[in-house]
C-alpha cells in the first residue's frame, strides 16, 4: 500500500503517465490478480488522486479486464455508502473519487475552525529553535553567543508556541534558566525522537540550498522582469 501512495503522490487522472505509474506501482505489491489485494490498491489509488478515475483507466492500469475492475468499484462504493462511514466513495465526471458526505459537511467545518492554525514562524525564531534543538539544554545567553544577536522576544515567542520548555538551571553564576524542545517540537516538524533530527552538517547544507534556490528563483524573476521591459509595446 505505501509504494502505490508513493507512487501516486501528486499524480492526477489527467497525467499522461498516471497509468503507467499505477501499473509500475501495482506490479511491486504481492498477488495483483488478488481480488483482496486489487481491492486494496483501487482503493489506495482513488484515495490518493485529487481528480476523478474512470473504470477505463483503473482498469488499464492495473492489468484487469473491465469486467473484473467494475464489480470491485461497486463494492467499494456501497461500502463507503454504509452510515458508518464518513467518507463516500462517488461517481463523477464520469469516474469515482473519495470525499465528505454532506451530512458531515457542517460538523466538518466546525472541526476545522477549531484546528491549530499552521505553524509559522520567523527567520529568527527557527534560527533560535534549532539552536536550542541542536545544543540542548542551553541558557539563553549561549543562544545569543551563537547567534550574534538578543533574542528574548524570539525565547517568548518559542515558549508561546510550546515548541520549547524550561529545563532547570544552569550551576553557574547567575543560575540562568536552560531551555529545551519538546513534545510538541516533535509533533510540528513530524519527528520520531530527536534522534530524526538532521546532522548538523546535513542541515547546513540544506541551508545552503535552499539559498541557492531562492537566488536561482530571484535571479529568473530578474531575468524574466528585464526581458519583459525589452519587448516592444503593442501599438494602440
Amino acid at each position: 500500500m505505501e509504494e502505490v501512495e508513493q507512487a501516486l503522490e501528486d499524480q492526477t487522472g489527467d497525467d499522461p503517465a498516471f497509468e503507467d505509474i499505477l501499473a509500475e506501482a501495482v506490479q511491486e505489491t504481492a498477488l495483483p490478480a488478488n481480488t483482496a489485494n486489487l481491492k486494496a490498491v483501487i482503493e489506495a489509488a482513488i484515495y490518493i488522486t485529487d481528480e476523478p478515475l474512470s473504470a477505463e483507466q483503473i482498469a488499464g492500469a492495473v492489468g484487469q479486464p473491465l469486467d473484473a475492475v467494475t464489480p470491485i468499484l461497486e463494492q467499494l462504493v456501497a461500502e463507503y455508502s454504509a452510515p458508518d462511514h464518513g467518507i463516500a466513495i462517488r461517481e463523477l465526471a464520469g469516474g469515482y473519487q473519495m470525499a465528505t458526505k454532506p451530512e458531515y459537511h457542517e460538523s466538518i467545518r466546525q472541526f476545522v475552525k477549531k484546528l491549530q492554525p499552521p505553524l509559522k514562524l520567523s527567520l529568527a525564531a527557527l534560527e533560535t529553535l534549532a539552536v536550542v534543538a541542536y545544543k540542548q539544554p542551553i541558557t539563553a545567553p549561549e543562544i545569543m553567543e551563537v547567534r550574534g544577536v538578543q533574542g528574548a522576544g524570539v525565547l517568548k515567542t518559542l515558549l508561546d508556541r510550546k515548541l520549547i520548555a524550561a529545563a532547570g538551571r544552569k550551576n553557574v553564576l547567575g543560575k540562568p534558566i536552560l531551555y529545551k524542545t519538546t513534545r510538541e517540537f516533535l509533533i510540528q516538524f513530524g519527528l520520531n525522537s530527536l534522534a530524526e533530527l538532521p546532522t548538523l552538517k546535513e542541515f547546513e547544507e540544506l541551508g545552503r540550498l535552499a539559498l541557492d534556490i531562492e537566488e536561482a528563483s530571484l535571479q529568473h524573476a530578474e531575468s524574466k522582469q528585464t526581458e519583459d521591459a525589452k519587448l516592444p509595446e503593442a501599438d494602440a
